[in-house]
């Protein structure tokens, strides 16, 4: 399943205006983000859609998508797999403090360099 999405926008303001707009049919509604960095839209079922100003630095890229795991060890299953892919690695699997107390996650590049995640955050 899929926890998260972010994607890249050129104007963060206008774009928050819009999805604002655009998601209140659906009942989402702005969660959480940090002024003139990011917005998060919860979007049910404890997933987001997330948008971010574009110029940021790594580990921000054009496209992340985080995919919710069961387990700390499927995470660190899903980073070996991608690795052995092919991947770059940009984040080795372990605790995330900063996105939560028990927030686990690994973050990889695909070939294209998007920024993909595998993650856990047990309650």
């Amino acid at each position: 399943m899929i926890d998260h999405i972010t994607i890249e926008v050129s104007g963060l303001e206008k774009s928050k205006l819009f999805y604002e707009k655009a998601f209140s049919p659906f009942g989402y509604s702005l969660s959480f983000g940090k002024e003139g960095v990011f917005w998060a839209f919860d979007v049910g079922n404890g997933c987001l859609f997330e948008i971010q100003s574009t110029g940021e630095r790594p580990p921000l890229t054009h496209l992340h998508v985080a995919f919710r795991a069961k387990s700390k060890a499927a995470v660190d299953a899903f980073y070996l797999a991608a690795l052995e892919a092919g991947a770059a690695d940009n984040g080795a699997p372990g605790p995330r403090p900063d996105y939560g107390a028990n927030y686990y996650a690994c973050f990889v590049l695909d070939p294209d360099g998007y920024n993909i995640e595998a993650m856990i955050n047990e309650a």
